[in-house]
């Protein structure tokens, strides 16, 4: 098992004379669910995109490390997985056709048995050949999960992430996000109190705004 730490270090992020936050400190290791919440627009699908080194701070670092070796920039991306509402899908091909793009896309073997696994856990296996323009907003979501887990990441970033979904995809998605802390990170950024009862801390954002 790797063990993965994540350490926020004077993080701040501010748009023209706008405070987004300010000044957070954090560190986690592998094993723990960290909750990040905040009213509409107060910050949150900011500070994970910060997280996985899609937008960068005005201030402060965000480090990533595996086994006490801090992980270089460029390869970040082999240890997250993330899932949000706005990351977008190839509604041409099917649900196997996007994810065997996707593999070949960031360099990574397609392991059909884990896949198929994947498929079966978020209830698409039946669905897998259809072309994903006809799926619902919730299959869709339920999608993205396995794009997140197909490389198996040591932290897993979840925005939003039970959007869209009935109760019993929202089951599936608490499902993996207790067999998958118990190895590695899983942040959630949500309002949802479901959601939240799930995480280990929880981080609120209204705490950063001025200091």
């Amino acid at each position: 098992m790797s063990n993965y730490k994540l350490e926020i270090k004077n993080l701040s992020k501010i748009f023209g004379q706008r405070i987004i936050f300010q000044n957070i400190n954090y560190s986690i290791h592998s094993n723990f669910v960290l909750g990040i919440s905040g009213s509409n627009g107060s910050g949150k699908s900011t500070l994970v995109k910060i997280i996985a080194g899609v937008l960068s701070p005005t201030k402060g670092h965000v480090n990533h490390f595996v086994n006490g070796e801090k992980i270089d920039y460029e390869k970040l991306f082999n240890f997250i997985g993330f899932v949000s509402p706005y990351l977008i899908l190839y509604e041409e091909f099917s649900a196997e056709e996007n994810l065997k793009i996707i593999s070949k896309i960031r360099g990574i073997k397609y392991e059909a048995e884990y896949i198929k696994e994947l498929l079966a856990k978020m209830n698409l296996y039946s669905r897998r050949k259809d072309i994903v323009k006809t799926y619902s907003s919730g299959m869709k979501q339920r999608l993205k999960f396995i794009f997140a887990l197909m490389h198996r990441p040591n932290l897993l970033i979840l925005d939003e992430p039970t959007s869209n979904l009935d109760n019993e995809g929202k089951e599936s998605v608490y499902s993996i996000i207790k067999d998958y802390s118990l190895k590695n990170i899983v942040i959630i950024a949500s309002n949802e109190e479901q959601d939240l009862a799930h995480c280990n801390e929880i981080l609120f954002l209204e705490k950063y705004k001025s200091q």
